[in-house]
């Protein structure tokens, strides 16, 4: 290939799957904004010399950032409701999700007042017993997708919140013409995988969630938001 691929810290390029072996090769990137186009980006920085079974693998977060919807912390201002939602939210380890009041406002925008009232009484109701989840399947609209300012996020976004990416499935299918190979927009993070966006629907969930079970994709300053998943022959 056309760049120097290694592993990030901490992490591996090979893994097993299902008797198979594959590597995932990451792919550094600039820093990506809202002037950014993502098809654009991915073209830059694909390698010309694709083999026939590779994949392509792209984070949520520089799609939803080129979609221009990431916003400074200072430009959201949080509504009476999202303060007092937040009170609710148990706070990850591993990011902020909605246990802020700048991203539980973006959720309070893109889902809508009612429904996101309703999915919280569902999940007020269901976590006594021990059903986790509730709020973000009875919400939809890619809610779990939303992230706020963390302290080992690239600068500026360290001090933004964003949305999920719009029509991730339909950016996957752009993309997949430009670089004529299938395509997975992912929300990858060290609590598990989430599939936002697929070109191709015989691509397994189970197969890209066990491909990235270990997050291997870096977005502080390794800057490698993509990586390509090649099988081992």
């Amino acid at each position: 290939m056309s760049q120097d691929i290694q592993a990030n810290p901490e992490k591996k390029l090979e893994i097993e799957f299902d008797n198979s072996r594959w590597l995932r090769l990451p792919i550094r990137t600039h820093v990506i904004t809202a002037d950014d186009d993502i098809l654009d980006v991915v073209k830059k920085y694909t390698p010309q010399d694709l083999k026939a079974d590779d994949l392509l693998f792209i984070s949520e977060r520089i799609v939803a950032i080129s979609q221009g919807r990431a916003w400074h912390i200072d430009d959201i201002k949080p509504s009476k409701l999202a303060k007092f939602l937040v009170k609710f939210v148990t706070k990850s380890p591993y990011g902020i999700g909605l246990k802020s009041p700048w991203t539980m406002e973006l959720a309070v925008k893109e889902a809508g007042v009612s429904r996101i009232i309703f999915a919280g009484i569902l999940s007020a109701i269901t976590k006594p017993f021990g059903i986790r989840g509730v709020f973000y399947k009875a919400v939809g609209k890619n809610i779990n997708a939303i992230d706020g300012p963390c302290d080992y996020t690239i600068p500026p976004y360290n001090k933004y919140a964003k949305l999920g990416p719009l029509k991730p499935n339909k950016v996957a299918k752009q993309i997949k013409e430009i670089i004529k190979r299938p395509i997975v927009i992912i929300d990858a993070n060290d609590l598990g995988v989430a599939i936002l966006g697929k070109s191709d629907n015989n691509i397994t969930d189970e197969f890209c969630k066990s491909a990235f079970a270990d997050n291997p994709l870096g977005q502080s300053d390794q800057q490698t938001p993509m990586a390509i998943v090649r099988p081992i022959k």
